[in-house]
């Protein structure tokens, strides 16, 4: 059955499995709220509607069921936090047919035509971070962890490009399947070399293990640890004890204090109760993608994916993580330095 044509559905494709479904239910919870916003006026006269597809399920499933949806005209639009291995998979499918609005950080270079990146890249989270600890903190010495698949690999690639132009050194590289519990032998090769921070390319519930078992050995207040990929739900998983000297970058953090990120706070709350999931960087990256799905579509006139090309160079708006713009198909916006504290992040500077 077709659905009204008053409504906009959008595909909203989030883990609910594997090492990233730590993130899903914020990932919803979140989504609902961007709703309420939008829906307060609509988009081009029609309501959205979100569709939840399973992002944690192997990325050639996650593309079938976005192709069913597409074929069947049961979605308009495509957007959501999702490991980029499902993005690879997914873009082919929605490529001239519809928009498809990737909202997690990722390893950069994505330039196929209707796919609008609205999450942080290398350039702008670990150069400015690895200066700024370097500078501050004399850390010249780095061992990097990462999960095996394309956006740890890529991103260790361009870190290696950073570590040169700053003077610093890698002093080894691993890569762990996802869903690694066991890091004896990583830990083991870090406590080898003469590393003075651990840089990690872990996802969700594997980067939870390895704190824990980072900390299990004492080394919390022996090395500095950073990575771009830290939020609330993997703090409470890890512990407070675990996540001593852990350094974080992104684009967003629940204790950021500007208007909107505090009106963004009020509003979820509000919504969901004082039990709701914990607001976190992956799930406002949903927010930010329906806010730019709804933004694309008022200034091009039409949920076309050619006519929303046409016009998203130059669109900007106040959101939660402050003015944003696009540049060609990725947007543009300013990162934060936060260092761990108990359960939450303490922002340090802005990059």
């Amino acid at each position: 059955m077709r659905r009204a044509r008053d409504v906009a559905r959008i595909g909203l494709v989030v883990p609910l499995q594997g090492p990233a479904g730590i993130f899903g239910p914020s990932c919803e919870a979140v989504a609902a709220t961007a709703l309420a916003a939008i829906n307060g006026s609509g988009v081009l006269g029609r309501e959205l509607e979100i569709e939840v597809v399973d992002g944690g399920a192997p990325p050639a499933c996650v593309a079938a069921e976005v192709a069913r949806l597409v074929d069947a005209d049961r979605i308009d639009a495509v957007t959501g936090w999702h490991i980029s291995a499902v993005r690879h998979a997914v873009a082919p499918v929605t490529a001239d047919r519809i928009p498809y609005v990737y909202t997690s950080l990722y390893e950069g270079g994505e330039a196929r035509p209707g796919v609008f990146c609205s999450g942080e890249t290398p350039a702008r989270q670990i150069a400015p971070a690895l200066r700024w600890l370097r500078d501050v903190c004399g850390v010249r010495r780095w061992f990097v962890v990462g999960d095996d698949y394309v956006w740890p690999r890529a991103s260790v690639a361009v870190t290696r490009e950073y570590a040169r132009d700053l003077d610093l050194e890698l002093t080894g590289t691993a890569y762990v399947p996802l869903g690694t519990t066991d890091y004896s032998a990583v830990l083991d090769c870090i406590l080898g070399s003469d590393a003075q921070g651990v840089l990690l390319y872990l996802v969700g519930q594997d980067a939870v293990q390895f704190h824990r078992v980072f900390a299990a050995r004492g080394l919390q207040d022996r090395l500095v640890r950073f990575t771009p990929l830290m939020e609330e739900n993997m703090l409470l998983a890890s512990g407070a004890e675990a996540t001593r000297n852990l350094f974080v970058c992104a684009s967003y953090f629940r204790s950021l204090a500007t208007a909107s990120a505090l009106e963004l706070c009020g509003a979820y709350a509000d919504q969901h109760g004082p039990d709701a999931p914990p607001l976190n960087n992956m799930a406002e990256s949903c927010y930010e993608g329906l806010m730019t799905l709804a933004s694309l579509a008022e200034r091009a006139g039409s949920l076309d994916v050619r006519a929303m090309l046409a016009v998203a160079d130059g669109l900007g708006y106040d959101g939660p993580r402050g003015a944003v713009s696009f540049a060609g198909n990725h947007l543009q916006q300013r990162v934060h330095l936060a260092v761990a504290d108990g359960y939450d992040f303490d922002v340090l500077a802005a990059l």
